[in-house]
């Protein structure tokens, strides 16, 4: 698989991301050589390879759900943006 130019505009397009055509074509250089290694991993004989969750060979330790009443209400009205007694106020983002 190979990127050009045309794929990485359009996909800057498609992004909202604004690259001009020096940064598209050390863009473009940079996926194809991800690309080229992805391609090497592909190669390689996995068949006796057990699936992994993770590298680390732990396991979840398990607890107990509680439900905790701990009435920090106060608290964490604090940390809204705009002051208010009775909500979390936050900035309009949708018009």
């Amino acid at each position: 698989m190979s990127i050009d130019l045309k794929t990485i505009k359009h996909i800057s397009k498609l992004s909202r991301i604004s690259v001009d055509e020096q940064k598209a074509e050390k863009l473009a250089g940079d996926l194809n050589s991800i690309f080229e290694f992805i391609e090497k991993l592909n190669e390689l004989n996995t068949d006796k390879v057990e699936p992994l969750t993770s590298v680390a060979e732990t396991t979840l330790k398990f607890r107990s759900d509680e439900v905790k009443n701990q009435n920090i209400r106060e608290q964490i009205i604090k940390n809204s943006p705009e002051d208010n007694e009775d909500f979390f106020v936050v900035p309009k983002v949708v018009e």
